[in-house]
C-alpha cells in the first residue's frame, strides 16, 4: 500500500478535479483505464483514486519516484494521447508536493480502500505566504490529533508555493465534525485566517494502482 511520510525519497503529486452533479462516476470510469497504462511507465509508484462524498471531487493521489521519471511520462506523446477523454471533464488542479509533516496514531499512514474516511483539505495562498502556512499546520496538528477518531494528519507544501494539502484520516464523519467545533478549525477565526483560503471535502478511496 502506499505510504506517506516525511522524506520518503519520492515526490507526489495531487490531482483535484471538480466535477458537476452526476459527473463524479463517468470521471472516474474513465481515469482508471487510463491508469492501467500509467502504471506500466518507468518511476511509475502508485496512484490512489478518491472520491467527495458530496459528489463535486475526484483526487488522485500519485506517487513516482523523482521529479524526472514524473517529466518522462508527461513528455511521453503516446501515453499522454491515452489519456485524451479526461480533458473532457474540465481543466485538472495539478501540483507537485512534498510531505512536510506528517503524525500518525496508527504507525505510517498508508492509503487503502478501507479502515478510514479520508479529509483532503485544499489551502491556496500566494507563494511568500506558503512558509507561514506550513508553521501554523505544524503549530496546529498535534492539537488536531488529539482529537478522538482522528487517525492521522499529514500535510504537504507544492514546489510552486501556491498550495498545502492536508491529507488527514478519520473513523468516521462524526469526530470529523466535532474538530470543527474546536476553537481556531472552525469557519470562526481559522487557524489560517489571513494566510490561505481553504476548501475540505469528505472522501473514500475507490482505487488503488500499483505497478504489481
Amino acid at each position: 500500500m502506499p505510504k506517506i511520510a516525511v522524506h520518503n525519497e519520492v515526490i507526489t503529486v495531487i490531482v483535484i478535479f471538480n466535477v458537476e452533479f452526476g459527473v463524479q462516476q463517468k470521471l472516474i470510469d474513465a481515469i482508471v483505464p487510463f491508469l492501467r497504462i500509467v502504471k506500466r511507465q518507468p518511476g511509475f509508484i502508485s496512484a490512489c483514486i478518491h472520491k467527495s462524498t458530496d459528489g463535486q471531487k475526484v483526487v488522485n493521489y500519485a506517487q513516482w519516484r523523482s521529479q524526472r521519471d514524473y517529466d518522462a511520462f508527461l513528455n511521453n506523446a503516446a501515453v499522454q494521447a491515452q489519456g485524451k477523454r479526461l480533458r473532457d471533464f474540465g481543466i485538472a488542479d495539478i501540483h507537485v508536493y512534498e510531505v512536510v509533516v506528517s503524525e500518525s496514531k496508527i504507525g505510517t499512514p498508508t492509503i487503502s480502500k478501507k479502515g478510514y474516511l479520508a479529509h483532503i483539505a485544499e489551502f491556496r495562498m500566494v507563494p511568500h505566504n506558503q512558509a507561514r502556512m506550513v508553521e501554523l499546520a505544524k503549530e496546529h496538528i498535534l492539537s488536531a490529533m488529539t482529537q478522538p477518531g482522528l487517525l492521522t494528519a499529514s500535510f504537504h507544501r507544492s514546489l510552486d508555493r501556491t498550495r498545502v494539502i492536508n491529507y488527514g484520516q478519520w473513523s468516521s464523519v462524526k469526530d470529523f465534525e466535532k474538530l470543527r467545533q474546536q476553537p481556531g478549525f472552525g469557519s470562526d477565526k481559522p487557524y489560517w485566517e489571513g494566510i490561505a483560503e481553504n476548501e475540505f471535502h469528505l472522501y473514500e478511496v475507490v482505487d488503488v494502482q500499483t505497478p504489481r
